[in-house]
């Protein structure tokens, strides 16, 4: 009997049929900015979870956490009794993935329940963890979200274990669908490795990536592609590290910290190891990796492949990981699973950590790759015996390192939600004080208008400042006006012949009125969108909110702010450099970290170019002869068909095509808006007659929603 063929449109919800990218690869692909709308959520616009999770009993919900590490679980039992080193992974696989050169991944959305990171094969067996947290979840509802849940599970890991940790912040939302804008890198298999240029070279490492390998959190720990090499590992572990915003101090601290308590598990063969969650069967319910062929569980589990605990006593958090480093010679081994891994020689039978289920039994313990280069790597050994010798000062490093990976991409200290939170200011929150709200606003309009700033001047000025904000991490922005110190005040993106000049004239008016720079930098941003306003035939007023604050050099990272730099911006038609990738890609990766939509980046890249605030004052994109008035001239001049467009060394011409005579210049970031069919659609509504109002009303809610983007106080998030 034949099968009936279906009736089901199979492309509408599935992947059966080719989607326009696979059809077209170089057409801009527009998702990252269409993604985590409220389609996506399961809750009505009125739901808020930052305002929620402040109603929760913390006390109440943490101490349903710490019962839960002791009640082992048969059909998932915890090593000697205890989930602590299972939560401690799931917390740090969470929030290891953030980056500085993007901010991107961190642990701040929950987004290690989704794929492809909740498939990687680091992640093995944490889909277990998750699972076992299901019961707290499901008991605090709405007013706990997983992103919090995953990331305190690995706090009351550690204090179930004696150690005080450095405090912890609710506050992190959930999305709801996988996120597609992060570049895990180019290879196409997990645990592949093409992504260094010089493959000896760690810094020749891909950006933004941090990782070593493909579906990998950091460092391969058996060794960089699998190969045993202590010193080449440290290499690795220093870039990847670093690439986290992580020191050498910190570096140490944070592996010594993660290897103190817990094991790795790789007693059994790794090929009864069936699908990852993603690719399993339905039946599995989506857990992956079950092992329905031999035991799996208890001492039987296979995770890493390499086997073993670090210290004599997992359970404990004490300095029993640089005792047994120090103390012993390792050689190198394999695994019942096949992976390498170091065991000591000749060791003490007092020494070995017991069994997870049978007290009576004891093991080697083990070392990895990574292990081996915290003492093989002069710099590292010398950290690492500054802590064997001062256990208190290693677990006040350890405290700060364990809170910044797990808060780094919080946003500052103001966003702190809890009944736990440290007080103290550190400078990776880029702290930024108070601002003075109360001050003549107008009057200060007033000054800058009669300045001799030119629109462009004030206009670009104002983005510069702003258009560092990353949603990704909620790090840059206007907010404490650091455009003004190094690094900012030297990029080459911020034109600083222009900026000094432009600052010479805004902090006297600043200081006069009684206004933070931020602020005023801000303001005179407005003025000059006003004016072109005005210019175009309306009267549309543009909002301010006073209340930024000014940091100062003190309260500044340079090396940390260095991250922020921009090497490209599409909305001043500018590129630091020839890149492989394409200018329009390049603004699209702008638009989502300002957490634009599409129509949104359509609309600030027209207004931009009618108001000349290209960087130099370049003439690409500026199809108008009423440069600095906001007008619509960037849409109709795109789209009219008097028109034809020809490439001419490195971007592109607009010719009449009765006189054949140039008219414009343009960049493929701007005919993106013609060429493109949705981004054309855009263009289409404003360059309508009737629609030039709207044009200016939608720019400066757009221009209003990026000079406010840091505002947390503002925005409620």
């Amino acid at each position: 009997m034949s099968e009936a063929k279906c009736p089901v449109a199979h492309g509408a919800n599935s992947n059966m049929e080719k989607s326009s990218t696979d059809w077209w690869p170089k057409n801009l692909n527009l998702d990252i900015l269409h993604q985590h709308d409220q389609k996506t959520k399961p809750f009505n616009g009125t739901y808020n979870y930052r305002e929620e999770v402040k109603k929760l009993d913390f006390k109440a919900l943490e101490a349903d956490m710490h019962k839960l590490m002791k009640e082992s679980q048969d059909w998932w039992p915890a090593d000697w009794g205890t989930y602590a080193g299972l939560m401690v992974r799931l917390a740090w696989h969470s929030a290891g993935t953030y980056r500085t050169a993007d901010g991107r991944g961190g642990g701040g959305t929950g987004d290690h329940r989704f794929a492809p990171l909740n498939s990687w094969p680091d992640n093995t067996n944490l889909d277990k963890a998750r699972r076992l947290l299901w019961p707290i979840k499901k008991k605090y509802g709405n007013k706990i979200s997983w992103a919090d849940l995953m990331i305190l599970a690995g706090n009351i890991g550690y204090e179930s274990t004696g150690f005080k940790t450095f405090g912890f912040s609710y506050g992190r939302e959930d999305i709801w669908h996988p996120n597609k804008d992060i570049y895990w890198g180019p290879e196409t298999e997990a645990l592949a490795s093409d992504r260094h240029s010089d493959k000896e070279d760690a810094s020749s490492l891909e950006s933004p990536l941090a990782a070593n390998h493909m579906a990998l959190i950091y460092v391969n720990p058996e060794g960089f592609e699998g190969n045993p090499d202590p010193l080449k590992t440290a290499q690795h572990i220093r870039e990847t590290f670093a690439r986290m915003a992580m020191n050498d101090e910190e570096t140490v601290a944070l592996t010594a910290g993660g290897h103190t308590i817990g094991k790795t598990h790789g007693n059994g063969n790794a090929d009864n190891l069936e699908a990852e969650p993603e690719g399993a069967a339905i039946n599995e319910q989506g857990l992956g990796w079950m092992n329905n062929t031999s035991r799996g569980v208890g001492r039987d589990t296979v995770t890493s492949g390499i086997e073993g605990a670090w210290t004599t006593e997992p359970t404990k958090f004490d300095n029993g990981y640089f005792d047994m480093l120090f103390k012993y010679e390792w050689e190198l081994k394999k695994s019942p699973a096949g992976a390498w891994q170091y065991e000591p020689i000749n060791i003490k039978e007092e020494d070995k950590p017991v069994d997870v289920e049978d007290p009576s039994i004891r093991y080697n313990p083990i070392m990895t790759d990574a292990d081996m280069a915290m003492i093989k790597d002069p710099i590292y050994l010398e950290i690492s015996k500054k802590f064997h010798n001062d256990h208190e000062y290693f677990c006040d490093a350890f405290a700060r390192a364990w809170f910044k990976l797990t808060h780094r991409d919080m946003g500052p200290r103001s966003r702190y939600i809890g009944h736990d939170l440290p007080n103290e200011d550190l400078i990776w929150q880029d702290p930024v004080p108070a601002g003075t709200p109360s001050f003549d606003v107008e009057q200060l309009k007033e000054k800058i208008r009669n300045s001799e700033l030119t629109v462009q001047e004030l206009v670009s000025t104002a983005w510069d400042s702003a258009r560092t904000f990353r949603g990704s991490d909620l790090r840059g922005g206007a907010n404490g006006a650091r455009i003004r110190f190094s690094p900012q005040k030297n990029w080459k993106g911020n034109e600083p012949q222009r900026l000094s000049k432009v600052l010479d004239i805004l902090e006297p008016l600043a200081k006069e009125a009684g206004a933070s720079i931020a602020d005023t930098i801000v303001l005179a941003g407005n003025v000059g969108l006003e004016k072109a306003i005005e210019a175009a035939g309306f009267n549309v007023p543009v909002p301010f909110n006073p209340g930024r604050g000014d940091a100062s050099e003190d309260m500044t990272d340079s090396e940390s702010f260095s991250q922020l730099e921009p090497i490209h911006d599409g909305f001043r038609n500018w590129q630091k450099d020839n890149y492989e990738v394409r200018g329009e890609e390049l603004l699209l990766d702008r638009a989502h970290l300002l957490g634009l939509t599409a129509v949104e980046m359509t609309v600030l890249v027209g207004g931009m170019r009618a108001l000349g605030a290209n960087y130099g004052e370049n003439k690409h994109g500026v199809f108008t002869d009423q440069v600095g008035a906001l007008t619509t001239d960037f849409f109709v001049n795109l789209l009219d068909m008097s028109n034809k467009w020809k490439a001419s060394n490195g971007h592109y011409e607009i010719i009449d095509r009765k006189t054949n005579n140039v008219k414009w210049t343009a960049t493929s970031t701007d005919l993106v808006f013609g060429s493109n069919s949705i981004l054309r659609s855009y263009a289409e509504v404003y360059a309508q007659d009737d629609n030039k109002e709207k044009f200016v009303i939608d720019f400066v809610k757009a221009w209003n929603k990026v000079m406010n983007a840091d505002r947390f106080e503002l925005n409620n998030n």
